[in-house]
């Protein structure tokens, strides 16, 4: 039985027709979410500990007798996990140790004008928290792509909150990532607890993590308020599309398809071809391998959102995929470097055959921590300058401000702005004076 059969011709596409194959599903939340949210985070600011412990009852049915983890039962987490999946683990710290390392910025210091230098610094963000979802699996690799970066920026303190029981694996990582401060909450509570601080949870500067629909409102309330937390991004579900030529592998193209489809119902999978041919022999393909992978009923849900798409030319699929924005990029052709010029908006991209999506999601050492929903347009992957902020240094000389006065007098006198003139009309002033005695 074929469980996917879309093949459209996108030149014979009306453009209402194209604009909603590209549109992204729309999550169906529910309708009181948002006060669901509010009043959760209202109960943590007020009751603190005790309503993350109500929480974890009601939410995680786990009573959680105390909320901080051990440093004992993290050190322990080792003697759970596979040697095979340690050495793994190692083999992928370092390669986004590496590559994290490598966006550390030089310094600017440079001189406008004779005596007055300007610099930018960076200083590492002092507090971050970290949420890492529970659930099904255990998405040790997030704790990997947030913690990393975090350490090489010089975070001073980083505190991890998952959901209970949280898992050997997500004790593991963050034991090599020298992490100890984690805390078994999860969910919106957990959220509240980072941005407003309780009786044991510290509150944080800044927030990094996904999360579902509870936790991203959480992200987005706490950040809205006066003073809030800042926040990494609001990401979505899991999206890929594909450019192919002829010369792409079927096989290849349907696997990577079925890996971002397994993410969860709402995401989505485009792929955009010039060849009918490859588009048939794809859809063979993933319904071939569909039938052999246990998250069959999600990826079911999510290819109802998702396409193949002929187009005229390669040229096409690049303005199609521009539109599109995606998360994640596969490019699939004789010459993908000769392409990569062309995209605009992507958050992530894969060159060639031998690059699939999962390599990023794990181990080649970028980022996974990417914006969705055509955010691409505007916003990065998450990098090292996320844990950290720009500071902007200048130091005039008597020389440097007699140089700039008059320049800084008519702009601020053009501005209606009387003190900022004085501010400088004052020290030339006193210079005046000193000079002349």
């Amino acid at each position: 039985m074929n469980h996917f059969k879309k093949i459209f011709f996108w030149n014979q596409l009306s453009a209402d027709k194209q604009k909603k194959i590209l549109s992204r599903p729309c999550l169906k939340k529910k309708s009181n979410i948002k006060n669901i949210v509010k009043k959760i985070i209202h109960n943590v600011q007020i009751y603190g500990d005790q309503a993350l412990k109500d929480y974890s009852i009601l939410f995680d049915k786990y009573d959680c007798k105390t909320l901080q983890v051990s440093n004992k039962k993290i050190s322990l987490s080792s003697l759970h996990v596979s040697e095979d999946l340690k050495k793994s683990i190692l083999i992928a710290k370092k390669n986004i140790q590496s590559f994290h390392q490598a966006q550390n910025l030089s310094a600017i210091d440079i001189e406008t004008e004779n005596g007055v230098r300007c610099q930018q610094i960076y200083r590492p963000l002092k507090t971050i928290g970290i949420y890492i979802p529970g659930g099904t699996a255990p998405l040790l690799s997030t704790v990997l792509m947030l913690a990393i970066p975090a350490k090489i920026a010089g975070c001073n303190k980083i505190i991890l909150c998952s959901p209970p029981p949280i898992s050997h694996e997500i004790l593991y990582a963050a034991h090599i990532c020298k992490i100890n401060t984690i805390f078994q909450i999860g969910g919106a509570q957990a959220i509240a607890a980072l941005a407003f601080g309780t009786e044991t949870i510290p509150k944080v500067d800044k927030i990094f993590g996904p999360g579902n629909a509870y936790v991203t409102e959480a992200k987005l309330q706490v950040s809205s308020v006066v003073h809030g937390t800042s926040i990494d991004m609001l990401a979505g579900p899991s999206e890929l599309l594909i450019i192919a030529d002829d010369m792409a592998n079927p096989d290849f193209i349907a696997a990577d398809l079925l890996s971002q489809a397994e993410h969860g119902p709402y995401s989505q999978v485009i792929l955009l071809t010039t060849c009918y041919k490859l588009a048939k022999k794809v859809l063979l393909s993933l319904n071939k391998q569909l039938k052999n992978l246990s998250r069959f009923l999600e990826i079911l849900t999510a290819l109802k959102n998702s396409a193949i798409i002929i187009a005229k030319d390669i040229l096409e699929c690049i303005n199609i995929s521009n539109i599109y924005a995606p998360e994640h990029l596969i490019i699939q052709t004789i010459n993908p470097r000769k392409i990569i010029h062309y995209i605009s908006n992507a958050s992530s991209i894969f060159l060639g055959s031998w690059s699939p999506e999962s390599a990023g999601d794990y181990a080649s050492g970028t980022n996974h921590v990417l914006p969705t929903y055509g955010r691409s347009i505007t916003d990065s992957a998450l990098g090292l300058l996320d844990f950290q902020k720009r500071v902007l240094v200048q130091e005039l000389t008597p020389t440097g401000l007699k140089n700039l006065s008059h320049t800084i007098e008519i702009l601020a006198s053009a501005e209606k702005l009387e003190a900022h003139k004085n501010a400088v009309k004052i020290r030339m002033n006193f210079l005046k004076e000193k000079y002349e005695k």
